[in-house]
Parts: structure tokens; sequence; C-alpha cells
């Protein structure tokens, strides 16, 4: 006698089907119990006679219930399964690009989707949200929102090209928008790609408009957002602040993106300054909250001249500008893009990037960042400490960007180097740096930093991802791979890998887990992003790679996503998961 599924976790006031297998017998009937309750009962869930459980109100004491089949033929002859009662409100929101300020792209209050649980007979496609333009912003989620007129609901906020914000019902109550925001002023339009003005076919299409992930901050219940028009033959970017239960803007906003540092770099008036130049610089990082500011960072339309790299803090609570960095004022390039992830802040209010190609003069007493890791203090008038590979000269030259992915912070090490970042670039090696001593640049090598080895052979477009000690990353052309951290130092071989093969750009991976267990990797295969084909969501048992437990093409066309965009990144939340795409987001889940 075995009942399945077990053991299995079970929102509050959901079913759950369980099936009896018995052997031995030609009668295979049985009846069901629940805590050794024929039926069950309201406090401990009801369960019928074919097994069709329905999880009670409110978790029992204990939360962890006994699921019984019996058999007829034999009634000394039992199986059970164990199902814990959970409430689906613990998981408290995806606030920001892969949930935390440090990117480390962990869930860990997700108590639905298990390795056990999340297969193509249990878990698929459960339905979809379609949207005005392409999602290249990562959905957030938040929890029990009073949205007037509809009641508390789970929301998931989508941002797309067409520069709209949708609000949609998480649990899929409604595939309707619960509200959506158009970012267009009257008169105005996104910005169209290709066009004369910009031409730029490697990237978004057709249009430009929300590229960045927002940020949300769930103590003034506001959405943090940068849209980008043209209206007449100006180009402009704003920065929005919407109410999060209404889209209704807020603090005065929206406020126009226009800055200015002094230098004698490209793009200058000829006056001694740098302006802003919002046809030129692409907003494609995701935005960062932290300290009681926005921080919003900005690279190029495919390396088009002039722009630089631009990082400028906002007053969150009134959208006043505080503070403004160009990483090359005196140079060119140095862009912030990260393919897609956001800037990162440590527990003090620092604020780290990794730059791209561009020019670097620090090494002789300037002021220009290419190809570099940075620190610099909240009001971003300091560049507190940086690392620059020993061969950025190098590394510029053939367009290996070392900020074509982003800065993860790693939670407190043992050893000498407590506070660790780690990144990687097109070269594809993964830089493992001091945040205290971050090591600057030297001549010939990178021996003064902790850790650099090569890892893809066609570079990152990622950022890595942690859960347990383990780092996470798939390059470009190469495999998804895990690497242990322990004592400091990473693994230089991969502890375990995927059989799947992940072309361009590679993916950059996002962790669910109850607390310690039930560790699953999620990535999204985005390689047919050029031709419209379905992104591919799949699913690994975080303690080996080797060991897919999903994905999406399985079940045949019943899970099929929309067409792939590139560097998306999924969101998991109370037992679903939510994928941006060309057209929709497609959401994932336990299978009804």
């Amino acid at each position: 006698m075995t009942v399945t599924p077990n053991p299995v976790n079970v929102p509050v006031g959901s079913p759950q089907q369980f099936t009896a297998t018995v052997t031995g017998t030609t009668n295979t009937t049985v009846t069901w119990q629940v805590n050794g309750m024929s039926g069950g009962n309201p406090t401990v869930g009801t369960i019928s006679s074919t097994g069709f459980y329905t999880a009670p109100a409110s978790p029992p004491s204990p939360a962890t219930v006994a699921i019984t089949a019996v058999s007829q033929a034999d009634t000394t002859k039992s199986g059970s399964a164990s199902a814990t009662i959970v409430t689906m409100a613990a998981f408290s929101g995806a606030f920001t690009w892969r949930n935390d300020n440090a990117r480390t792209g962990q869930n860990r209050q997700e108590l639905l989707l298990t390795p056990a649980t999340v297969n193509p007979a249990k878990f698929g496609k459960v339905f979809s949200f379609r949207v005005d333009g392409e999602v290249y912003a990562q959905p957030l989620y938040v929890p029990n929102v009073q949205v007037p007129g509809q009641g508390a609901r789970n929301v998931v906020y989508v941002a797309t090209e067409h520069d709209t914000v949708y609000a949609f019902d998480a649990d899929g109550r409604t595939t309707s928008p619960l509200w959506a925001k158009s970012l267009i002023p009257a008169g105005g339009t996104t910005v169209p790609l290709p066009s004369p003005d910009l031409v730029c076919p490697d990237i978004i299409h057709p249009e430009i408009g929300i590229t960045g992930t927002p940020a949300i901050d769930p103590q003034t219940n506001t959405l943090y957002v940068v849209g980008a028009t043209k209206e007449n033959s100006n180009f402009v970017q704003r920065l929005h602040a919407l109410d999060i239960a209404t889209g209704a803007e807020k603090f005065g906003g929206p406020k126009a993106i226009q800055a200015s540092v002094r230098g004698i770099g490209a793009g200058g008036d000829g006056q001694g300054n740098i302006p802003f130049d919002s046809l030129r610089q692409n907003q494609r990082a995701a935005l960062l909250l932290s300290g009681g500011r926005v921080y919003i960072a900005w690279a190029s339309f495919c390396d088009t001249d002039p722009y630089h790299g631009w990082l400028l803090g906002y007053a969150a609570a009134n959208l006043q500008q505080v503070a403004v960095f160009n990483a090359t004022p005196n140079g060119t390039e140095g862009a912030i893009w990260q393919s897609g992830a956001g800037p990162s802040a440590d527990s003090n209010g620092n604020i780290y990037v990794i730059t791209g190609n561009g020019t670097f003069d620090r090494d002789t007493g300037g002021v220009d960042f290419g190809d570099s890791f940075l620190k610099l203090n909240a009001n971003l008038t300091t560049v507190h400490d940086f690392f620059t590979p020993f061969n950025q000269a190098l590394l510029s030259e053939a367009d290996l960007d070392v900020g074509s992915g982003g800065a993860l912070l790693l939670p407190d090490q043992p050893g000498a180097h407590p506070h660790l970042i780690v990144g990687g670039g097109k070269e594809g090696k993964l830089y493992l740096v001091d945040r205290d001593n971050m090591g600057k640049f030297h001549s010939g090598d990178d021996s003064q930093i902790v850790q650099s080895f090569s890892v893809s052979p066609e570079g990152f477009f990622s950022t890595p991802a942690f859960w347990e000690n383990n780092i996470y990353i798939a390059g470009n052309g190469d495999f998804l791979k895990a690497f242990r951290l322990s004592g400091g130092l990473l693994s230089t071989t991969p502890t375990s890998q995927s059989s799947a093969f992940f072309g361009y750009p590679g993916a950059t991976p996002a962790i669910s887990s109850n607390g310690s267990t039930n560790g699953i990797v999620w990535v999204l295969q985005t390689e047919g992003f050029a031709t419209f084909e379905p992104a591919i969501l799949r699913a690994y048992d975080a303690t080996d790679l080797s060991v897919e437990v999903y994905n999406s093409t399985l079940a045949g066309p019943r899970d099929q996503a929309g067409p792939a965009v590139k560097f998306a990144v999924p969101t998991v939340a109370n037992g679903r998961v939510y994928v941006g795409t060309g057209n929709e987001v497609t959401v994932y889940g336990p299978l009804p």
C-alpha cells in the first residue's frame, strides 16, 4: 500500500487529490482517513471516498496531517502520506529584481513547490495574462493588496515595452487586469525601433518603453518605474511613482530624468559638462530601492556613441534628485547594463555596480572606470573601492564587457574575507572579490583579489544565484552549473551541472526553497528570442543539477510559454512561477 503524493504541502482551504496503489490483491478498494478519522473533519481537513482531500480553513496544530488509505481486502494493511497545511500569505513578496538588494535570487519562503511535486503530471501552465508589449522587466509580486472595489488580492505587477504597467490577480481569479497604467503622455509614443533616430537592430523591438525592472516599497505601497517616450522630436525618460492599489501617480510624479556632471568626455557641451542624453542612454538595469532612495542605472543602445554609464539617485518620498554618478566623465562608455540586473546594496547602504567597456584611467590618477566592479557611497559622491581586471584594455577593445552580468553580494562567510561579491563578464571568468578590500588594479594579473577562474568559454550575460552555500550560473553557450562555496572560496569545478545546453544569452537563475530544504533552481531558456520561439521554463533539483524535475516542453503544447525575450528571469511566489514573454506573462503552478 502506497499513497501519493508524499509528502505534499497543501494551502489552507485548497484541494489535493491523493492516489492509493494496492498490490498483492485483486481487491484494490480503499477507505480514506485523515489523522485516523474516517473522512476527516473540518479541523484537519476532509477527504472523499475517491481520495479528494480539502484542507481546513486554517492550519491545524500540528500543521502536518496523515492521509491514510486502508485496504478493504485486509484492514490491517494501509499506506499513508504526509500533508502539511500551509498559509499562502507566508511569502512576504517579490518587491525587487531577484527578491533582495543583494541580488541572491532566493525565495526561501516557497512552501508549495518541491522537487517531489514539480513534475509534468502535477505541475504546468495554469493560465496567462495577455499584455501589449514585450516583457523585459521581471514580474513583481505583492500579497494582500487592498484593491478598490476588488478587495484583498495577491497581485503580480508587469511592465511592458509599450510603456504600460499592469496589476493582475496573481491567483488567476480573473485574467483581466485589476488596473493598467499607460506612461505615454498625450501626443507621445514609445521610442520606435528601428528608426532614423535610433538604429539598433540587435536589441528590443519594435519599441522601447519600460525595460528596467521596477522596484516596490511595501511600506508606502509605491511602485517606482522608468518609462521612455518620444514626444514630437524630443526623447524623454521619466521616473514614475505609482500607487500599487490603483496605478495613480504619487509624490508629484512623474519626474523627467535630467542630469549633468563636470567632465571633458564624449558627448560634452563644450563647456566642461557632460549632460544626460535621453536618446542615447538605455535604462536596462533594474531599479534599486535602498535607504529611502531610488537608484537608476543606464547603458547604451547597441554601443552607439556617445554614451556613458550613469547612476542616479532620487528621494523615494518626493522624487527629488539627490545623487549623480557618471562612470567615465573624462572618457567614454562604461555602461551599467548588467543584462538587466539591478545595482546591489549592502546593509550599510553602499551601492555596487559593474561597468562595461570604456575608458579606464583610475590607475594613473584619473576618474574613469570602464570594466570595473565599483563600491560607491549612498550619495554616489565617492568610489569607496573598486576592482578592475589586469587585462581591462584588451577586454574593452574586444567588446568583452566585465559588466555583462550583475553583482551578487554573498552572505557573511568564515575566514579572512567575510564580505564577498561575485560576478562575471563576457570573458567567461567568475571573479570573487573582498568587498572590504576590492584590490583596485594590479598590472599583470588579478592576484590581489580572492579568486578568479574561467567557467564559461562563451562568457556570461547573467548573474549568479546563491542558495545554501552554492552558486548557480548558466553562461552563454554553456550548461547550468553549481559551484560550492566553502571557507570563503568557490570550487573551481562544478559540483553538478545540467544536461540541457543554454545558447545565447545563457540564463539567470531563480531559487525557491522552504528555508534550507526543497531547493529548486528555475531558469528560462530564451535562445529563440530572435525568431519568436517560445521560452522554455526549466526546473532543477538545487542539490543536484543533473536532476531536471520539469521543463515546459515535456507535456507537448499544454505548457507552452509565450515568445522568449532576452535576459528574462522567472518570479516564483506562493506556488506559482510567473514568466515574462513577448506578448504575455505565462503562469505555471500545480495543475487542477
